[in-house]
């Protein structure tokens, strides 16, 4: 198995004095109680996790629950008071500050929930910004800007102010601007939540779209379950700086660690979550398909397909395999449960 991209090993970020003398008193694992007695506040508890390349995954939790703080630990905006953060096996936590920021304007692309566009600059020289700051020369770094402003659907919009675009439109200079580096990283702290639904949900689109073409390792935080169910390959759930569950999201859906995560996911409609490989059945000798589906495919993508003919659907992998079979009364049991 390949190494992992990013690799985070029993990172704990504490806020207070003395915070890493009380860790090593304590084993590196104290209780909360022990925590608090000590005048100390746990943003981040224990995490350990590997994001593996091209993975989209997704760190969700209520406000407060330490997520922004975790993500700010592994580009090390924020520094963490113990454990391990390794891209590409380097110890990040061992880098000096001049490592580090060749790394983050080299390796690394962040969005936020605010744009933080500069306001004096054209859409191109905003997208420029980071590369000017490499030291890449003007003609280079605008040809640059301009291939990541047609990729994000604003070309024609190079000398626009910021004032001048939508909320939308300027997520897309803010996105533009994080890839015009190449990162093979890449941060996005609840990047669309300032955004209204309907922009949302074209900004996730777009997400998705750049995604498939451009296949980055990806840490998205977000609140929202919906969101996370669309953008996920796995999702951590954090509650009171602890991540509590990994998953994908069917897992968290399906299978909850916990009643905190069961809570978490109780609204969420089953069939937006489950796949044609959770519910497929094995496949039975000499029957004749109503169609094909693949084993990623969301059960409400293709409930309508599957109810409304008589036969079991092939689930095939990218290859044409054969996995197994699908049929409408498995189908129906699903969407029953949500009735």
């Amino acid at each position: 198995m390949k190494e992992p991209k990013l690799s985070c090993r029993r990172v704990w970020k504490l806020f207070g004095s003395g915070g890493q003398a009380f860790l090593a008193e304590h084993g590196h694992a104290p209780g909360q109680e022990e925590v608090a007695r000590a005048g100390l506040i746990a943003a981040v508890r224990d995490a350990t996790f590997d994001i593996h390349a091209g993975e989209i995954f997704v760190i969700m939790g209520l406000s407060g629950s330490g997520k922004s703080t975790l993500v700010r630990c592994l580009s090390r905006l924020i520094e963490p008071t113990s454990g391990e953060i390794l891209l590409d096996g380097q110890d990040l936590l061992a880098c000096s500050e001049k490592e580090l920021i060749e790394l983050r304007r080299h390796k690394m692309g962040m969005v936020f929930q605010h744009f933080a566009l500069l306001p004096h600059l054209t859409v191109l020289s905003n997208v420029a910004f980071p590369l000017e700051i490499q030291g890449m020369d003007r003609t280079r770094r605008e040809a640059r800007a301009r291939e990541v402003i047609e990729l994000v659907g604003l070309k024609g919009r190079e000398d626009y102010f910021p004032r001048e675009l939508s909320g939308g439109q300027q997520q897309r200079v803010g996105i533009a601007r994080s890839l015009a580096v190449e990162p093979e990283l890449w941060f996005l702290d609840e990047p669309f939540s300032a955004l209204d639904p309907l922009i949302r949900r074209e900004m996730q689109d777009e997400f998705l779209r750049l995604q498939k073409l451009l296949n980055k390792s990806i840490v998205f935080i977000t609140h929202d379950f919906d969101e996370a169910i669309r953008l996920a390959d796995r999702i951590a759930i954090m509650k009171d700086g602890e991540i509590v569950q990994i998953g994908k999201p069917e897992e968290l859906v399906i299978n909850p660690a916990t009643d905190y995560v069961a809570d978490f996911t109780r609204g969420v409609t089953r069939a937006k979550v489950m796949t044609a490989a959770t519910l497929m059945a094995p496949a039975t000798d000499d029957v004749t398909f109503g169609g094909d589906v693949m084993p990623e495919a969301r059960i409400a993508e293709i409930a309508r397909r599957i109810v409304q003919n008589d036969r079991p659907f092939a689930v095939r992998d990218g290859e044409g395999r054969l996995l197994g079979q699908l049929d409408r009364e498995a189908v129906i049991d699903v969407l029953a449960e949500e009735g």
